[in-house]
């Protein structure tokens, strides 16, 4: 499983706009082959900050299965204008994990 993980700034005054956008984008997402899951939070520290975590079987599902399709376009256009600046995103492989048994 890869771990995409995007931190996010959204313009302010804008993020009420921006979830609204990111609840009809998340079914293009959500109909990708290799998708598995994600989670969007709100910064508690920063009203216009956000994390976004995407659970891909691999890697390739991300970068050239879903920004390489059609759904991508309308994503880019639901979401990428809220940006300021425009998210680094990166990609991780797990290397350890815990639970509160271990």
């Amino acid at each position: 499983m890869i771990l995409e993980h995007a931190l996010l700034t959204v313009r302010p005054g804008e993020q009420e706009a921006f979830e609204s956008a990111f609840g009809q984008a998340r079914r293009l997402i959500a109909a990708a082959p290799g998708f598995r899951g994600l989670r969007l939070s709100r910064c508690l520290e920063r009203d216009t900050g956000y994390l976004l975590l995407v659970e891909w079987d691999r890697l390739e599902d991300h970068t050239d299965g879903f920004r390489g399709s059609p759904a991508y376009q309308e994503w880019k256009a639901l979401l990428h204008h809220f940006y300021d600046p425009f998210p680094v995103v990166e990609h991780f492989a797990t290397v350890l994990t815990a639970d509160p048994t271990s």
